[in-house]
Parts: structure tokens; sequence; C-alpha cells
């Protein structure tokens, strides 16, 4: 089983949105085989904790655009690392000592990663 089309477009909207706001190195990882519970982690980097919350409100409005609405949101009182569960798309929004910290792209590193596409406007 691989990670569905709707998951993986909502993850490259999702890393759009969080790179808009000077979010880093966002990844995705197919997770689809290993878990019941998701297709999709979306990994994100913000330096500091108020980057964390423009990330995290930043991603909510965009997906929210398209009629999506998280069904759980944990961990934004610290804006550490905060998560966002959008069922076949959990989002980690990690500010960068929690990411290296934790290093989940090491915990998931044998689950398939995800093209996210074009991430970065085009330069005028």
């Amino acid at each position: 089983m691989t990670a569905s089309d709707d998951a993986i477009e909502l993850a490259g909207v999702a890393a759009r949105a969080a790179v808009a706001k000077k979010a880093l190195d966002p990844v995705a990882f197919d997770v689809s085989e290993r878990l019941a519970i998701t297709d999709l982690f979306l990994i994100i980097t913000a330096t500091n904790e108020r980057q964390v919350g423009a990330v995290v409100d930043g991603v909510e409005e965009a997906l929210l655009k398209i009629g999506r609405k998280p069904v759980r949101r944990e961990g934004d009182r610290e804006n550490r690392w905060v998560l966002l569960d959008y069922l076949d798309l959990v989002i980690h929004v990690q500010h960068s000592e929690e990411r290296a910290l934790y290093a989940l792209e090491r915990l998931w590193k044998d689950c398939p990663r995800v093209d996210l596409g074009e991430l970065e406007a085009p330069a005028e």
C-alpha cells in the first residue's frame, strides 16, 4: 500500500505554506506500509518558538482554504514541536533543536521519501 494522491497533494500544499513562512528542510515520508493510522509524515523545521507558531498558522490557513481542518493539534503551548493530524497526513513542525534531538528522519529512514514538488515561488 502506498500513500494516497490526496495525502501527497496535502503535503505539498502544507510544505509550500511552511516555506512561505521561512520554514526549513521540509521532508515527507510515506509511512503507509508501517502505520495503519496515517499515510504520510511531513517534517518541517523552524528556528524559534515564534516561527513554529507562524508556520503552524500558515499551514493551517493554507489547508483550510482547500477545505481541510486538522482533527487534532498538539504541542502549541510551548511551540517547540507542534503536531497537526489530518488523518492521512501528520505534520510535525519542530524547533530546530527538537528536530536534531529526536531525528525523525533517522527513525523513518526505511520509508520512501515523497517528492514535494517545487516549494518556493519563482523568482521575479
